[in-house]
């Protein structure tokens, strides 16, 4: 007699893409548009980096090493140059979270938490198009991370504060006391 129990489920599927990636869209009471991105950790930081496309040339950055508590800030940063720091931050990022990442304007901004929850705040309500223009579904609410305490390690992760280091340099972010 063959025991069988139950068929492994195909978790590179649901490590890759997500089919609940979704965000909510609200108007603040300061009139300003907040999207709340519901993915896995690749979607969010890869969102992060094609939504940043839709930024002015110049904008100004904010690092937070949540492990270290070093902290860069910079303003006037060329995009290009922003984008392709994400980019290069895309698997350390997904793989030990603990960085919050701000992109912003005067009149839009991208977060990345260090739980990597992605938020997409502006002036107007282009942010709504364009994530429903990237096959995400608008929710009344979006589901919670099912994780208990603390949604990232907060062991060291020397690969990943090496590399933001070296990140904060090549865009000439000023450290913040």
């Amino acid at each position: 007699m063959i025991f069988r129990g139950q068929p492994q489920q195909v978790t590179v599927w649901r490590r890759f893409r997500s089919g609940r990636d979704g965000f909510t869209f609200n108007e603040t009471v300061d009139g300003l548009f907040e999207a709340h991105l519901a993915a896995n950790a690749e979607r969010a930081v890869d969102l992060m980096y094609v939504l940043s496309e839709h930024l002015p040339p110049a904008v100004d950055v904010a690092l937070t090493d949540r492990r270290t508590q070093a902290s860069w800030l910079g303003t006037d940063v060329a995009l290009p140059d922003v984008r392709d720091a994400i980019a290069r931050l895309k698997i350390p990022l997904a793989t030990y979270a603990g960085v919050d990442i701000t992109v912003y304007t005067a009149d839009d901004q991208l977060s990345l938490t260090a739980a990597l929850d992605l938020y997409a705040i502006g002036r107007s309500d282009r942010w709504l198009y364009l994530l429903q223009s990237r096959g995400l579904e608008r929710y009344a609410a979006v589901a919670e991370k099912a994780w208990r305490g603390q949604p990232w390690d907060k062991s060291p992760a020397m690969v990943l504060s090496t590399v933001l280091a070296a990140t904060a340099d090549r865009l000439s972010l000023a450290e913040v006391e």
